[in-house]
């Protein structure tokens, strides 16, 4: 099957299935979600949400953040990963969001890159979750999930080959839904070691279950 095809097959069966996907991240604005997703890099989802509301509430917005301290902030963030790093990255970008954005989450991309704790991953989610930009952000789960189904080459090596790919391939209206659509599959169904395919019904285009099958 051609690598078209498996597009195609792939974005009907999710706009049919699942059309409004979204991050699992709880946020109520801009300002909320770039701090979830700063702490969620190599974290997971559940845990990030169970510590933001406490975070939220003692720092609600970019100012109160900016004017804290590592000793104020670290006791919220202690059990996610990389406690220290995330801590100093949070005050850094929020000190940089009231200095250089008055306070404000930026739309381009570069401007959320040029943030503390913000690598293009991260700049991606906010750009395609808060700004509906045509952005795909590529973590673990979209980088196994778009090669096994074959809508990229096997071949491909990085993050960045594999969104530069996606991109290219996928129709601009669904690339930030296509996202959330990787993600969530590779989290629940095609988990990196024991993909569940007697659960997946992507298995008519899937080339990964061409080649092992069950």
């Amino acid at each position: 099957m051609r690598r078209k095809d498996r597009v195609n097959h792939f974005i009907t069966y999710f706009t049919t299935h699942s059309p409004q996907a979204r991050t699992e991240l709880e946020y109520s604005n801009p300002y909320e979600l770039l701090v979830a997703v700063i702490l969620s890099a190599q974290c997971t989802d559940k845990r990030i949400n169970k510590v933001t509301p406490d975070l939220f509430q003692a720092f609600p917005t970019p100012q109160a953040l900016a004017v804290s301290h590592f000793d104020e902030v670290f006791p919220y963030i202690k059990s996610v990963s990389y406690p220290n790093n995330k801590t100093k990255h949070l005050i850094g970008m929020a000190r940089m969001l009231v200095d250089e954005f008055g306070g404000q989450v930026p739309e381009d991309l570069k401007d959320l890159q040029k943030l503390p704790g913000v690598g293009r991953k991260t700049a991606n989610v906010v750009a395609s979750v808060i700004y509906d930009q045509p952005a795909m952000a590529v973590d673990t789960h979209v980088f196994r999930v778009s090669k096994r189904l074959g809508l990229v080459n096997q071949n491909s090596k990085t993050p960045l080959e594999v969104e530069k790919q996606l991109v290219r391939q996928i129709p601009e209206e669904y690339i930030s839904v296509a996202h959330h659509w990787l993600i969530l599959h590779g989290r629940y169904i095609c988990v990196a070691r024991s993909p569940k395919c007697d659960q997946c019904r992507l298995t008519d285009f899937c080339r990964y279950f061409e080649k092992h099958g069950v």
